[in-house]
Parts: structure tokens; C-alpha cells; sequence
């Protein structure tokens, strides 16, 4: 399952850039307080200690994080967010779903259309793509001298499924069920995660090349940029130089 999708990648080179620009904290708050809806616990929570986590990553402050948990608890006035997927088709055929955090489900569903046709896609029904993904956990660990052999032994111990190069990081698969125990596994071991979460992971991949390649990267980036977006899943495929010559454009 692992090296499935180059977007993959891409988005974690685009963090740091967003982190720049606040959009991460945007969504990282988002997400805090969807999860502390099931609890304020980060030890009886795993969704809201993973997504504390990403936020003390990217250096949100403890009041802000702290703040967004009393929110989506109930123990503060907040906006209610709804949670939804929406699904569609990108240039060339490309699989795509994008996971919504809105408090206003009628302008996010014209935004995302919006930006479908505009790179030319078209957003589709529930369920019509789907079927192509598996909900997965996917950690990333930085590489920062550490050889694949040291990653492949804490992740397996851990229960992970594989293991793979993504290029700047490792790449870990597992059950969602068993991220938490991957996670803490490999941090156990000493070694720094760029990122860990539960998303969907393509089955299969779609190969594009030239001005499909761009159009659908371009939709994909768009679909990230959108407030309300918190992730993107993909089953797109380009050739690691062309990825870098499209991703640097």
C-alpha cells in the first residue's frame, strides 16, 4: 500500500508554506474541535491527541489549542462545524476526495464545484470514487539520517503495514485502528514524525503526464488552499522529475 499516491508528498512540502500563511492553523483548530466533540481527555481521545499533536507541531499556542478543545467540548461558546465528504473527478480521470469541516455547507459545496470545473474536473455524487480507497493510517517520519531499516523495524513492532521512501520522509501504512500504538512506537524509538494521521489511500493509482499532470495537481492545490478543506486524497501518479519541475512551477 505504501508509495500509493505522489500527492501524498506534496501536500507535506505545502504545510510548512501554509503554516507560513496561517492556513494550518485554521485547520488545525478546525479539527481540535470536531474531534473534542467525543471528549476533552487527550488521553481517552485518540483523534483529539493526534490533532493536538499536529498543532504543538506547528507551533499553535497552548491557549489557542486549549481554547478549541473547550469550544468543541461544549465548555465554550463556537460555531458548529458539520463534517463531510465530498468526491469527485480530476483532469485525466483522477480519483479525488476532500474531507470538509464547513459552518456552511451551501458555499462550500459551490466553492468546491467551482474549483472542479475550473481545473477541469467535475465534482460527483457521494460514493462515486469511494470505493477506490481504503481509510488507512499513514505516518511520516522524517528522515534526518535515520535509514529505512531502523524506520521498518519500530513501525513493524509497532504494527504497521509497510514501510516506503516518500522522498524528504518515510512513509509508515497501518490500520487506523493501530496509529496511535505506530505513532507512539516510532517516537518511542527516538525518531521525529513530520506527520500522522487517519486518511484515505487509493487502491490503485492513475498515471498523468504533461498538461493533465499540471491541471490536476493545480485542482488538488486549489482543493487544500479552501478554508474549509482539511485534507485531500488522491490517487494521482507522476514521474518523481516531473512532480518536481510541476511542483516548483
Amino acid at each position: 500500500m505504501s508509495g500509493h499516491s505522489k500527492w501524498s508528498s506534496i501536500k507535506h512540502k505545502k504545510a510548512a508554506k501554509d503554516a507560513k500563511r496561517g492556513k494550518l492553523f485554521t485547520k488545525v483548530i478546525k479539527e481540535i474541535t470536531v474531534a473534542a466533540r467525543n471528549g476533552g481527555d487527550v488521553n481517552a481521545n485518540p483523534r483529539l491527541r493526534t490533532a493536538v499533536l499536529t498543532a504543538r507541531a506547528a507551533s499553535l499556542p497552548n491557549d489557542t489549542i486549549e481554547r478549541a478543545i473547550k469550544k468543541g467540548s461544549g465548555q465554550l461558546e463556537g460555531q458548529t462545524l458539520e463534517e463531510i465528504d465530498y468526491e469527485g473527478y480530476g483532469p485525466g480521470g483522477v480519483a479525488v476526495m476532500a474531507r470538509v469541516l464547513t459552518d456552511n455547507r451551501n458555499r462550500t459545496v459551490s466553492d468546491l464545484r467551482f474549483l472542479f470545473s475550473k481545473h477541469g474536473g467535475n465534482l460527483g455524487e457521494a460514493n462515486s470514487v469511494a470505493w477506490m480507497f481504503q481509510k488507512r493510517g499513514v505516518v511520516h517520519v522524517d528522515k534526518g539520517g535515520v535509514d529505512e531499516d531502523r524506520v521498518m523495524e519500530l513501525a513493524l513492532e509497532a504494527g504497521a503495514d509497510d514501510v516506503s521512501d516518500a522522498g524528504e520522509s518515510f512513509e509508515v501504512v497501518c490500520s487506523p485502528e493501530n496509529l496511535e500504538a505506530v505513532r507512539t512506537g516510532i517516537e518511542g524509538g527516538g525518531l521525529k514524525l513530520a506527520s500522522a494521521e487517519v486518511t484515505m489511500v487509493p487502491k490503485s493509482t492513475v498515471h498523468l503526464t504533461g498538461p493533465a499532470a499540471s491541471s490536476a495537481l493545480k485542482l488538488l492545490e486549489s482543493l487544500e488552499d479552501h478554508d474549509d478543506v482539511q485534507n485531500v486524497s488522491a490517487n494521482l501518479d507522476v514521474d518523481p522529475a516531473e512532480l518536481e519541475k510541476l511542483s516548483a512551477a
